[in-house]
């Protein structure tokens, strides 16, 4: 039976060595596997890789995974410990090669939140919850 959950989120790519090291230097992802066009990294709750296209029209025969997508197909979002750690990150990964989109800054919903590009245009976020009043409290 299906299981209704996600067990592997992989990047689409024409250039996985660049997404390998975007992924690995940039933001620190250990790469588990590497088998040219698949690469798979450690990641805490869900597996995650970049795969060449090609490779997946190989697998498939379906010419869709040959064709460019156009715009944001999807948006990774990688969480903060702190607010103050959004504004941290954000610098650092942009020094590190992060195409840089939206400084950190305070959303309608809450949250901090950043966005920056990886090497093929995919647009990510990286975000931080506002502390909770019990933990304001304990602060104090």
């Amino acid at each position: 039976m299906l299981q209704s959950r996600i067990a592997l989120i992989t990047i689409l790519t024409g250039d996985v060595p660049a997404m390998r090291a975007f992924y690995r230097d940039v933001l620190g992802f250990t790469v588990k596997t590497d088998v040219g066009r698949y690469v798979e990294f450690d990641s805490d709750g869900v597996r995650f890789s970049v795969c060449d296209r090609a490779e997946m029209s190989d697998a498939t025969g379906h010419a869709d995974y040959a064709t460019q997508p156009m715009g944001q197909q999807f948006e990774l979002a990688f969480p903060c410990a702190s607010l103050e750690e959004v504004d941290d990150a954000y610098r650092r990964i942009v020094a590190a090669g992060a195409v840089p989109i939206k400084p950190p800054a305070d959303m309608p919903w809450g949250q901090r939140t950043a966005f920056f590009a990886d090497p093929d245009g995919n647009i990510h976020e990286i975000f931080a919850d506002p502390p909770t009043a019990k933990e304001t409290e304990g602060a104090s």
